[in-house]
């Protein structure tokens, strides 16, 4: 593909070249879209170690979450908490939805919420932040459309990064990191590897202690085929780990938990696997 992205270089476009940049822009729309639906199916993995009776749990929290914190913004429309906590368990409830349309219902009252809240103030950070998160849940119902929200979560989530880094333990640069790493690159869409880094790094460097960020950083390193880095900070989690346990405690981490465990005992696998030999076409 690269060297089809180089070919372009300056020379004129024909009418035949932008049919084919058009169906390139397509294609690489699909596959994030599809990414992002793996990305939202994790929890029904069969290697993740959560059961039916612990998902089944784990869902009945979140929408019961939202239930509350609906009736609590209904309430209180004026409060901005109100709003952002609202917006927050949209987020969170829409995580578990089991249809585009669920999906789309729940992350569009948690845009309107946190819309009417920036609007009011435009200098609160978790109104930017979980507006840019319920977006993404927007964005993983639409099709071609959700490359346009996703320019809008950029936007959402450098104005939250301006305004309080540390907010979620540095959520928005965690985030945005995933962002550029899982999107397009040019011509479809923002992706970008260096920003990835650049991000990822800043989030594991401003809340180390918690987990979601060293493995992101893991996973990114995996992508890009730098092992030794991986393993690095497999190292440094599995340090981490122990104290990490004992900050995150309760009922409100068990998901998390389950989900950072799994992750990192994969990556483990993936970062100590030989690497991959090409079999020759005359030994087939």
């Amino acid at each position: 593909m690269l060297a089809i992205l180089n070919s372009w270089g300056p020379k004129p476009i024909k009418p035949l070249s932008l049919r084919v940049l058009c169906i390139f822009r397509i294609w690489l729309a699909a596959a994030f879209l599809t990414t992002l639906a793996i990305n939202a199916t994790a929890q029904d993995d069969p290697s993740h170690p959560s059961t039916p009776e612990q998902k089944a749990l784990f869902v009945l929290k979140a929408e019961k979450a939202f239930n509350n914190a609906k009736a609590n913004f209904t309430a209180h429309p004026e409060k901005p908490e109100a709003a952002w906590k609202f917006g927050q368990a949209a987020y969170d409830w829409a995580e578990f939805a089991t249809s585009n349309a669920q999906r789309a219902e729940i992350a569009n009252q948690g845009i309107a919420a946190c819309r009417a809240l920036v609007e009011h103030d435009p200098n609160s950070a978790p109104g930017h932040y979980y507006l840019a998160l319920n977006l993404g849940e927007l964005a993983e119902t639409r099709k071609l459309s959700a490359l346009k929200i996703v320019s809008e979560m950029e936007s959402e989530l450098k104005t939250t990064i301006n305004l309080d880094p540390m907010l979620d333990y540095a959520g928005a640069e965690r985030s945005i990191g995933l962002l550029y790493l899982q999107a397009p690159g040019w011509p479809a869409s923002i992706g970008s590897n260096a920003k990835a880094r650049q991000y990822l790094t800043k989030a594991e460097k401003l809340a180390p202690n918690y987990p979601e960020n060293i493995l992101n950083l893991i996973e990114a390193q995996l992508k890009w085929g730098e092992k030794s880095s991986a393993q690095h900070h497999i190292k440094t989690a599995d340090d981490l780990w122990p104290a990490a346990q004992k900050e995150f405690t309760g009922e409100t981490w068990a998901s998390s938990w389950l989900d950072w465990n799994a992750r990192l005992e994969s990556f483990r696998k993936k970062a100590s696997a030989p690497p991959r030999t090409i079999e020759s076409p005359h030994n087939r």
